[in-house]
C-alpha cells in the first residue's frame, strides 16, 4: 500500500501574517461604534472580496466613494494606507512554515487575496514569495471556499488532493478544502497547527 504524503498547504491571512482592517481604522474613527458601523456598511468584508476577486482596488474605491460621497477620504485610506491593516507575522506559524522547508518538505498557499495588496505585502513579508506554489485569488478571479481554487492547486502542480493538509483559520474555507478531497485543519493557534503536522509525519520539533 501506498505510503500516505502530507502536503502542507497554508492560507496567508490570520494564519501567516495577521490582517485587521481596524488596526487602520483605530487611527481613522475613534468611537468605536462609528468604526463598526464603517467597516460593516460601507467598507464591509463583503465588498473586500471584490476585490480579493480581482477588482481593482481603484475601481472598488470610486464606486464607494460614488455611493457614500461624505466618507471619500475614509475609503481611500483602505486603499492608499492598506499596509497599515497589517499587524506582523503569526510567529508562531511563520516558524513552523520556516522548519518544513528546512525539512525538505515543499509549502504551497492558497489565499483570498487582491492581486495588488498581495505584492505590497511579499515586500514586508519575503517568506510569502518561497512557496513551491500559490494561488491567488485576485490573480485567478475565484475565491475560497469555492471547490475549483482547490482543484486549480493541484491541477497546476501536479498534487493529489488527498495529499494535501490545508490549513485556513476559515471554517467554510476548510469545508470547501474537504469538498475539493483535502484534508483540512481549522486554525486557531500555532501550537494546534504543530501537533497536528506531526501527528501527520511531518518533521517537526
Amino acid at each position: 500500500m501506498k505510503a500516505t504524503r502530507t502536503i502542507p498547504v497554508f492560507d496567508v491571512g490570520n494564519v501567516l501574517i495577521r490582517w485587521d482592517p481596524h488596526c487602520l481604522y483605530r487611527k481613522l474613527i475613534h468611537d468605536e461604534a462609528e468604526r463598526n458601523d464603517f467597516l460593516t456598511r460601507i467598507c464591509s468584508g463583503e465588498w473586500n472580496l471584490e476585490m480579493d476577486r480581482g477588482k481593482p482596488f481603484a475601481q472598488g474605491v470610486a464606486e464607494r466613494i460614488a455611493l457614500f460621497p461624505d466618507k471619500a477620504e475614509l475609503i481611500r485610506a483602505f486603499h492608499e494606507r492598506w499596509v497599515e491593516t497589517l499587524d506582523g507575522a503569526v510567529e508562531g506559524s511563520v516558524a513552523i512554515l520556516e522548519e518544513l522547508r528546512a525539512g525538505g518538505i515543499p509549502c504551497y498557499a492558497i489565499t483570498n487575496f487582491n492581486h495588488e495588496t498581495f505584492d505590497i505585502a511579499s515586500r514586508h513579508f519575503p517568506f510569502l514569495d518561497s512557496f513551491q506554489g500559490i494561488i491567488v485569488s485576485g490573480r485567478e478571479g475565484i475565491l475560497k471556499p469555492d471547490q475549483h481554487i482547490y482543484e486549480l492547486l493541484c491541477r497546476r502542480h501536479g498534487l493529489a488532493a488527498a495529499d494535501c493538509l490545508f490549513i485556513d483559520d476559515s471554517a467554510a474555507n476548510v469545508e470547501g478544502a474537504r469538498a475539493a478531497g483535502m484534508r483540512a485543519h481549522h486554525f486557531s493557534k500555532p501550537e494546534t497547527l504543530r501537533a497536528e503536522l506531526k501527528a501527520a509525519g511531518l518533521p517537526l520539533a
